[in-house]
């Protein structure tokens, strides 16, 4: 068998077959849409921690339970089945449906009448929400070839900076001029037209070019699949990058606004402006970057897409570390608000903090075969949403709490600076990743949606 003309020994086999048109790029956008929704949805209840509770008296512990564990145990129990049901069924119909329900159950937040109320609501999002990155993955790897996915998922995955742009930076300033059941209400509502828009104007690809599914992987029971997936050691190691990589970045997103207004005294407006669009807007450039980097480096060496969230992770932490551990002061004002000193460390962060989710999703992309690609990177993201939003959040609100009789208001600070050691086991992982993945594309010759000749765990 020959490698992809042009395409050095080590790099990831290309899907020539796949077709790209208008068609293709508007289905992505429209995945991108409602990915923004999905985090809008998600990171929401960040920005909106402090009046929610000050009016159910819960603590930061509770907080943890509300925003990351109950959260994280209901989407992991149904992020499986519903990738497993995107490969059976095909994606769309699983996101639309997915998109629909997680948006009404975020209106439902908004009318909660007390804290239980709230954590079904949530329950409810999660459950949504567990229906989408899978068969959203699954989808783009179905509309693009290999050697443009890693670009293609990095537009998918603006869905999370955007989302903190909106979510936090919208979701505060209308938290604060209408109350925070509003921003619950009018954030849900886009949702439900979305999922009808996907439902109703995008195509998936016809049978000419959809890659070909193998019977028997496509009707193999669920132990089989998972064992087998599991069995593939760079696969695993991704996975474990995946979980310590979200820990971090789960705890950061959820306390940063609560970090700015009790360590640096800004207003939830302020701070959810600085988390959302600034921060947001760091996160923006550097999935972009990754993507497109991860695509074209890889070209020359499979490695890269391994390599390249390896050093960008490595990058990430001196900033991480500054911004928490920098003390008060303020840097300027942008426009009427007030930037502390250690925030100009948090753009760093942003930027760099983001690279390692795309060229590991595009990685799982490249591993698989088309009947497994939902399943593998549902557990991708069941490992990140169970240890990173479960216990990411809670762990932070845990240490918070405990720091507190001896560091009054500064006890946030010092219990999220913490979360920078989640990073360097991220950065070890992949390390242990990069040679068995280039060693597994190298024996890849054909394009891995093909699974006669795809790469099998």
């Amino acid at each position: 068998m020959l490698l992809p003309t042009r395409t050095k020994p080590g790099a990831p086999a290309v899907n020539s077959s796949t077709r790209v048109t208008w068609r293709t790029h508007y289905a992505l956008l429209v995945l991108a849409v409602i990915y923004i929704f999905n985090y809008i949805d998600r990171h929401l209840m960040a920005i909106l921690i402090e009046p929610v509770k000050a009016e159910f008296s819960i603590t930061d512990t509770g907080i943890g339970l509300l925003s990351g564990v109950t959260f994280a145990v209901f989407y992991t129990l149904f992020g499986f089945p519903l990738g497993r049901l995107s490969d059976r069924v095909g994606p769309k119909p699983v996101i639309a449906a997915c998109c629909i329900g997680w948006s009404v159950m975020t209106m439902a937040c908004g009318v909660a009448t007390n804290f239980w109320m709230l954590v079904m609501a949530r329950i409810g999002v999660a459950v949504g929400e567990a229906g989408g990155t899978a068969p959203s993955v699954a989808m783009i790897s179905q509309l693009y070839p290999a050697k443009h996915r890693s670009t293609a998922l990095s537009i998918l995955m603006l869905g999370s900076s955007f989302g903190a742009i909106l979510g936090i930076g919208f979701g505060g300033w209308i938290a604060q001029h209408y109350g925070w059941r509003s921003a619950f209400v009018i954030i849900g509502l886009p949702g439900i037209a979305l999922g009808l828009l996907l439902w109703l104007t995008v195509r998936t690809p016809g049978r000419a070019h959809a890659p070909q599914v193998n019977v028997t992987v496509a009707n193999e029971g669920w132990r089989i699949t998972v064992a087998s997936l599991m069995q593939m050691p760079s696969f695993l190691w991704l996975v474990l990058t995946g979980a310590t990589s979200a820990i971090a970045g789960y705890s950061i997103g959820t306390w940063s606004p609560s970090f700015l207004i009790r360590s640096h005294g800004l207003s939830v407006q302020e701070a959810g402006f600085l988390v959302g669009v600034v921060g947001g807007s760091g996160a923006v450039l550097g999935t972009l970057a990754c993507g497109i980097l991860s695509d074209r480096l890889s070209r020359r060496d499979a490695g890269w897409q391994i390599g390249v969230p390896l050093l960008a992770t490595l990058a990430s932490i001196p900033f991480g570390l500054a911004y928490f551990l920098w003390p008060t002061g303020i840097a300027f004002t942008l426009g009427s608000t007030p930037v502390p000193t250690a925030f100009l460390f948090y753009a760093g962060f942003a930027f760099f903090g983001t690279w390692w989710a795309t060229p590991c999703l595009g990685a799982v992309t490249h591993l698989f075969p088309a009947a497994r690609i939902a399943q593998a990177t549902s557990i991708f993201v069941m490992a990140m949403t169970l240890l990173g939003v479960g216990v990411g959040p809670l762990l932070v609100g845990v240490l918070s709490d405990w720091f507190a009789p001896t560091l009054g208001a500064e006890a946030l600070r010092y219990a999220l600076a913490t979360s920078m050691g989640m990073l360097m086991l991220s950065a070890v992982f992949l390390s242990l990743a990069l040679p068995r993945y280039r060693a597994q594309i190298l024996r890849s010759a054909a394009p891995v949606t093909n699974p006669e000749n795809a790469v099998t765990a």
